[in-house]
């Protein structure tokens, strides 16, 4: 792409002291200086901790033909032609779009966000589209799918990654054959930018509730920053069980004459809703009312909560043109999803163990009312709370719930970051002693956490382990260390077999 193509992509300023513009070609963009490669644009973004334009000399070293930025320092002259923009995340997504051919727009895409159950109604949603037919990519926080459905790693630590990443998969899966795609569309990545180059056909709203505050400073900031999904959408699939913020979503979703569809999984009038559901030990039927029939549906999975992301799904693929009776026929082939409620293997006598996201106090309350319902024994549960900038105030609630709802409660680890651990598990134990509870303890690693659980519990026990999931990191101070929760529960319930863990007590 030529460089005044670009800038008119953006809607940038030129400005060239070099008079080296002319004829300038821009074959990719990146705001990390040690991404660049040659013949590609640079993006100096001025962040909470450092600025871009402090890098624009090592980005140019390393073929940068161009810099975008909101203006740059008078005492620091750019040595290749700048674009200057209002906004620079902006411009680093409008830039990736352009340089990557608009890649959505050949896609029919589903957009999921919310606080609670993104990554299982995304996972739904491909499972019921390529049930369709339809060549289906995904783009979650477990990693991302091409149309031959193998997982890929994910590109960053993070739900959704940066604009030029989250552009490129979109390309690659056009190349590879997609006709559809679904992109779990985390807060954050709306908040900053990085899905504002994706068009999106269907929007899903799962929920709201308090995560992330410490990032988006308020719920209605929070609601504000989910809601751009619902309002870029052509149309959108809205929870009505999930009040006030249903009420709120309705003028954003039907701004501009657009329509929109609803479910309820606690039965309320809804376009679709959920009846007579029925809660086995490894599945759940219900009966379906869609606006074409009603019909009855097994959902091969356990969480009474999951017949919700199950209708916000099929709602979503109904949008795109898929029929009810088709969806319901595919929903018992689901497969489930990596770390939401995984049942790990185990022998006779050993306790179940079961992986889970559960990370807010909600998320959590659901899981371990879920696995209570199907436990003949005690129920215990492993969790952390996270520590750096995140959100300090879901951590006394996270111990208050875990004692409520669980026999025994071990709190430990999960990503502290920066935080001293002690002050984290501090602030969960005054959430669990404050409620008059005492049936908990610490540990702080989270290996031996598990091990404790795991060896304590009895055969007619469940053990959940919630809070990390399918993530594969471990954020340790300022480390990042490599973390498999699955593992882990395997590796547990093999030492327990063998004997190793007996001295645990």
């Amino acid at each position: 792409m030529r460089l005044d193509e670009l800038a008119a992509a953006v809607g940038a300023d030129l400005v060239d002291p070099t008079g080296r513009a002319a004829g300038t070609e821009v074959t990719g963009v990146s705001h990390q200086a040690d991404w660049i490669r040659p013949g590609q644009a640079f993006v100096a973004i001025r962040g909470a901790r450092f600025d871009g334009h402090a890098f624009v000399s090592e980005a140019v070293e390393a073929g940068a033909v161009v810099v975008l930025g909101e203006g740059m320092p008078q005492d620091r002259p750019c040595p290749v032609p700048y674009l200057r923009v209002s906004d620079a995340r902006a411009a680093l997504a409008d830039a990736a779009t352009a340089l990557m051919g608009r890649p959505s727009d050949d896609l029919t895409v589903v957009g999921v966000t919310g606080t609670d159950g993104k990554t299982t109604t995304s996972c739904l949603a491909l499972h019921l589209l390529r049930a369709a037919a339809r060549p289906t990519g995904l783009l979650s926080t477990i990693g991302y799918e091409l149309p031959d459905g193998v997982l890929r790693q994910p590109p960053s630590h993070f739900t959704t990654p940066e604009a030029p990443q989250v552009q490129q998969i979109l390309r690659d899966m056009v190349r590879h054959g997609a006709t559809a795609a679904v992109v779990e569309s985390s807060s954050h990545a709306l908040a900053m930018d990085r899905v504002r180059g994706v068009s999106y056909d269907v929007g899903v709203w799962t929920n709201l509730t308090g995560e992330h505050l410490d990032f988006h400073g308020s719920m209605d900031q929070y609601f504000a920053d989910k809601a751009k999904l619902v309002a870029r959408a052509r149309t959108n699939v809205l929870n009505v069980d999930d009040r006030p913020w249903f009420d709120r979503l309705v003028p954003v979703a039907t701004e501009g004459g657009r329509p929109f569809t609803t479910y309820s999984a606690e039965g309320r009038e809804a376009d679709w809703r959920a009846t007579d559901v029925e809660e086995g030990p490894d599945a759940i039927t219900f009966t379906v009312g869609s606006p074409e029939a009603e019909l009855r549906a097994r959902l091969p999975m356990i969480g009474r909560f999951n017949v919700a992301n199950a209708l916000a799904a099929m709602a979503a693929v109904a949008a795109t043109g898929v029929p009810a009776a088709e969806l319901v026929e595919a929903l018992a082939g689901f497969g489930g999803v990596a770390g939401r409620m995984e049942m790990v293997e185990r022998g006779a006598g050993e306790p179940r163990v079961i992986v889970d996201f559960a990370h807010t106090p909600p998320s959590l309350e659901k899981a371990l009312e879920t696995v209570r319902v199907t436990t003949a024994g005690e129920l215990w549960v492993v969790i952390g709370s996270a520590g750096g900038p995140r959100d300090p105030s879901k951590r006394a609630p996270l111990g208050e719930v875990a004692t409520r709802m669980a026999d025994h409660a071990v709190f430990t680890e999960e990503d502290h970051r920066t935080t001293p651990l002690a002050d984290i598990l501090a602030e969960m134990e005054r959430g669990a002693t404050e409620a008059g509870r005492d049936n908990f303890v610490s540990v702080g690693d989270r290996t031996d956490a598990i091990r404790y659980a795991v060896r304590r519990a009895g055969p007619q026990d469940t053990v959940l382990l919630a809070g990390k999931g399918p993530e594969a990191t471990m954020e340790r101070g300022e480390e990042l260390v490599p973390w498999a929760e699955i593992e882990e529960a395997r590796t547990a319930l093999r030492l327990r077999r063998e004997g190793a863990l007996d001295d645990l007590g």
